[in-house]
Parts: C-alpha cells; structure tokens; sequence
C-alpha cells in the first residue's frame, strides 16, 4: 500500500502517479467502495456534470450510483503524468472519458440515447491522509451535451433557431 501523505506534507511526483493509477482503476472498476475508499469521509467534490457540490461519502455515492446506470460502459484514461503543487499537498491531471448512454440520465429523466461519448477534462486533487478531501473534475459541459444530442452543433440550424428564440424572448417584456 502507498505512504499516506499529511496536510503538512507535499505530494511526490512519484505518490502522485501511484496514486492517479489506483483512482482511474477505481473508477473503471464501476464499484462505489473503491472510488469511495481514496476520498475522506468529509470530501468536497464539485462535478461538471453535476448541478451541486457533494459532500460525504453518502452524496458521492449517489453521483456514482447516478453515472453508472446512465452509463455503464463508462471509461476513463489518464492523459500525461500528473501535476503536483510545489506548496501543499493538492494535484492536477488531464484524463479522456469513453461512454455509451444505455441508461437514463435521470435526473432529469431524459432517456437513452445510445449514443457513444468522448471528451477530456482535468482532476483537480487536495490529499489529506493519502486521499481526496478536495475534488474539482472539469470538462465541457456543452461539449457532451452536443454528442449526446441535446445541444445542437455550432453553426447547425439548431443553434441559429436556438439565438433567434434567445433574441425574441430578450426583446419580449419582462413582467
């Protein structure tokens, strides 16, 4: 098992490979209790796909609950090496996320699409203890929602409509 790091500790180059290689495979292993056993009890965890901050291991649980029935072929790789912070003991990493949508996305109760996703983002990692007390996963939001086909693509027809209803209701008075 790795060293644990301490608040008063800086994270290695070397702890933070291991440790990225353990979160990633537990995330890919699509079992709560993995994922769950490298953050602290009180983790902070703020989602781009996710509409609030979660705290505890109860609401993290119900996002991972959330992302693998809407999509359990989810996937995710590590991009590059980690980034660690010279000051404290916090860490930073880009990853690539493959997925097909073969459950519902409820909340909000859209059904499956069935369709196949890929997209990149970045982990943004404060350890306490030799785990995650503070998480920031970020990614663009638009992006997965245009491959999902719940966002029409730039320039598509859609969008036009989508600015030309944006300008009627800007003009329309507000009551």
């Amino acid at each position: 098992m790795a060293a644990t790091t301490t608040a008063a500790e800086t994270v290695t180059t070397e702890w933070a490979e291991e440790f990225v290689d353990r979160w990633i495979a537990a995330w890919n292993s699509h079992q709560p209790e993995r994922v769950l056993e490298l953050m602290t009890d009180d983790i902070v965890y703020d989602d781009s796909g996710w509409p609030q901050t979660m705290r505890g291991h109860a609401q993290v649980r119900e996002f991972l609950d959330f992302i693998w029935r809407a999509f359990p072929a989810f996937t995710v790789e590590r991009l590059g090496d980690p980034l660690v912070a010279s000051d404290g003991p916090r860490g930073a990493f880009w990853w690539r996320c493959h997925m097909t949508n073969s459950g519902p996305i409820d909340p909000p109760g859209i059904p499956a699409t069935g369709r196949r996703i890929e997209y990149e983002g970045a982990d943004f990692h404060e350890y306490r203890d030799g785990k995650v007390a503070r998480l920031r996963i970020v990614f663009d939001m638009a992006e997965l929602s245009r491959q999902l086909g719940l966002l029409p693509g730039p320039g598509s027809l859609g969008a036009r409509a989508m600015v030309m209803w944006q300008r009627i209701t800007a003009r329309a008075p507000r009551r």
